[in-house]
């Protein structure tokens, strides 16, 4: 396996609306929605956190990664 990517595998409800319009963005620009769901990640922009979230953990997540 490639060390550049450490694989973890994420589980993510999506209501029919919201998976229907992934289905249909990933068929016409003929992308797996793995990578379109990589790209949002990687667009979203952060801000700094203060110390207090920094130190309590407020999110947990299992989405899962769409092939």
């Amino acid at each position: 396996m490639n060390k550049k990517w450490a694989i973890k595998r994420i589980t993510i409800n999506l209501a029919s609306v919201e998976s229907e319009k992934l289905e249909r963005y990933c068929a016409m620009t003929g992308r797996p929605a793995t990578d379109v769901i990589r790209e949002l990640i990687r667009s979203l922009a952060l801000t700094e956190l203060s110390a207090s979230e920094q130190t309590t953990p407020t999110l947990k997540y299992d989405v899962p990664i769409l092939k």
